[in-house]
């Protein structure tokens, strides 16, 4: 079992389980998270909202996001500036769509999440851009 530094199982889930969990899912939710598609800019349910906790992976549940590092991009997608831990999220390069960009999933079960550019704010300089669909909010307390 791989546990990142946060305590989370970080183990890769099988091919078997992504698709138990995938069985419960809107045609909308594959559509980006399996098959790597992006929603519409201003119109995921996750943009605008201002509640203090954690932003958790819909296939898989693991952390990926703080409230904390949400801010305002003006992209119309969530924008985090820092993941919740640095092991919660892989990078892979794409190369699709004419251009050049990096690609985020979920470590555990490699779903689809956005991607990260090089002009957020401080402290990082990074912008996390996510699709809402990819992501279920879990407020604190």
């Amino acid at each position: 079992m791989t546990v990142s530094a946060k305590g989370y199982d970080l183990t890769p889930l099988t091919k078997a389980e992504v698709e138990e969990r995938a069985a419960g899912l809107t045609a909308e939710e594959k559509r980006v998270l399996l098959d790597h598609g992006t929603e519409h800019p201003f119109c995921g349910t996750l943009l605008d909202n201002k509640k203090a906790g954690v932003y958790l992976c819909r296939l898989c549940d693991l952390p990926l996001f703080s409230s904390d590092a949400k801010f305002d991009s003006g992209t119309g997608w969530p924008s985090f500036f820092q993941p919740f831990a640095p092991e919660h999220i892989r990078y892979i390069e794409d190369h699709s769509l004419g251009m050049s960009r990096t690609e985020i999933r979920c470590p555990r079960c490699d779903s689809h999440l956005g991607h990260v550019f090089p002009d957020g704010p401080a402290p990082t300089g990074q912008r996390y851009c996510l699709n809402s669909i990819a992501m279920v909010f879990k407020e604190q307390g």
